[in-house]
């Protein structure tokens, strides 16, 4: 085999591994920021909509984890959080029926057991979550961004 054929096929190889390596990581949302939903995508349109079993939680470690403030994606939890499990962080919903149209935008997860027709959200304190309790066959609206 010739040098420049060797040289060529070593960076064809090297340009390919930064090609996949690209596709294949996942981004990295950045957990020192206490940003608002300012960097998540703003709702144009509604996508789908499907009933959910919809409850409350709040910051109390015996309703998260070790780190009751801080949502799955990284950021300090506030109003217009909220977990359900299987759509991306950042997807922007409506729940037209508990709070018209109120956006809340997927920060948060729950347990696996809890499936992914659940949605749970976040309210300051228990006082607040307990008072909303859980609804069932609720119509939630899950918007283009």
């Amino acid at each position: 085999m010739n040098k420049s054929l060797l040289i060529r096929s070593i960076l064809i190889g090297i340009v390919a591994g930064i090609v996949f390596y690209g596709a294949l990581t996942p981004k990295v949302i950045n957990a020192d920021s206490e940003s608002d939903n300012s960097n998540f995508c703003k709702a144009v349109g509604i996508v789908k909509t499907i009933k959910m079993i919809v409850t409350a939680y709040s910051s109390t470690p015996d309703q998260t984890d070790d780190t009751p403030f801080i949502n799955a994606a990284g950021y300090h939890v506030k109003d217009g959080d909220i977990a359900i499990n299987g759509l991306p962080f950042g997807t922007i919903v409506r729940i037209p029926e508990i709070s018209g149209s109120k956006e809340y935008v997927v920060k948060d997860r729950m347990n696996p057991k809890m499936g992914r027709r659940h949605a749970d959200v976040w309210f300051p304190t228990y006082q607040q979550a307990k008072e909303f309790g859980a609804r069932y066959n609720v119509k939630v609206e899950i918007l283009e961004s």
